[in-house]
């Protein structure tokens, strides 16, 4: 196996990985957004000074999670973008 294979190779495992990771946060994500939503519901119920709280910190990390998962989609399509280059190189493209 050649140079370029075994670099194509390491960005296949680094994109598998990556995508993993993205699993991951897109689960993390979907929970955050549940519990701003309860938090929501209970700040337009009971409007107390923790509820709002609570809104605002759930609203931040549901805000965090999808930095998250759009940097590691961003990432994916960068490396997926570089595999793809060197496939066509390899190829003679």
């Amino acid at each position: 196996m050649g140079r370029l294979e075994r670099r194509i190779f390491g960005l296949n495992d680094e994109i598998a990985r990556l995508e993993a990771e993205l699993r991951q946060a897109r689960a993390e994500l979907d929970n955050h957004r549940s519990l701003a939503d309860d938090a929501a519901r209970d700040a337009a119920v009971f409007d107390t000074p923790f509820d709002r709280e609570d809104l605002r910190e759930t609203e931040s990390d549901v805000d965090r999670f999808k930095r998250i998962v759009d940097h590691f989609a961003a990432r994916i399509e960068k490396v997926e973008s570089k595999r793809d280059r060197l496939v066509s190189k390899m190829n003679g493209d």
